[in-house]
């Protein structure tokens, strides 16, 4: 079994030393490379306000979480969604610091303690694409993932469009075709079946082969000497 969690949060603020909390969490599960569609997403009552800055990033008032679950309340559940998995993660020490310290406040170990790994992968794609921007709105663009319906940050929504960036990063992982399943043992796809890559070649025109003579004979006039495709 090959179980990944893509997982984000929306938080109070950016520092949880300055008691700043997590406020939403999603979780988006990939079985064997696929969204399976099996997730776990709540809104979370931090007990304090949201700094303006991030407000204007997730747009979840006070009044609106007001009524909403401590993290505490759901902590069990969400330990036992991840329990295990490699949880892949977008800037994953910002993350894991608020989980961390909502751990902590519980006296309970450090998140990567319940969980079978973690990926980061804005490193990854820093490592695949360096010197360019690499946050999620750039790596949409860059991988054809539609984020037009992304106007305010969403913990589950962000999560959704991350697992589709990772699955576009890591495609080459896929052997030699696309999404293929693992195997039972969670080594590879199927190599028989799998999509057989195509080459496709076409043939020039009498009349663009003629206009392509024009064109080397005008270089090779201009360098006044023998050009090496003659040579």
């Amino acid at each position: 079994m090959n179980r990944q969690i893509v997982l984000d949060t929306e938080t109070t603020g950016l520092e949880p030393a300055q008691g700043h909390r997590i406020v939403e969490i999603g979780c988006v599960e990939l079985f064997n490379r696929r969204l399976s569609g099996n997730n776990f997403h709540c809104y979370l009552n931090p007990g304090r306000e949201s700094d303006d800055a991030a407000l204007e990033v997730h747009g979840l008032t006070t009044e609106f979480l007001a009524d909403k679950p401590r993290f505490a309340d759901i902590a069990e559940e969400l330990l036992a969604f991840v329990g295990g998995a490699e949880i892949i993660i977008h800037n994953a020490p910002f993350d894991l610091a608020f989980l961390n310290a909502e751990l902590a406040r519980m006296k309970r170990p450090a998140f990567a303690k319940h969980v079978g790994g973690v990926v980061d992968s804005l490193l990854m794609a820093k490592e695949l694409h360096p010197g360019k921007r690499n946050n999620l709105d750039a790596l949409c663009e860059r991988y054809a993932v539609s984020n037009a319906h992304r106007t305010l940050h969403g913990a589950l929504l962000d999560g959704q469009l991350l697992a589709e960036v990772y699955l576009a990063m890591t495609r080459g992982q896929d052997a030699l075709g696309m999404d293929l399943d693992a195997d039972d043992d969670g080594a590879g796809g199927d190599l028989d079946n799998a999509v057989p890559l195509t080459t496709f070649v076409l043939i020039a025109s009498a009349d663009e082969e003629a206009e392509h003579a024009k064109v080397l004979a005008a270089v090779a006039k201009e360098a006044k000497g023998t050009p090496v495709w003659s040579a």
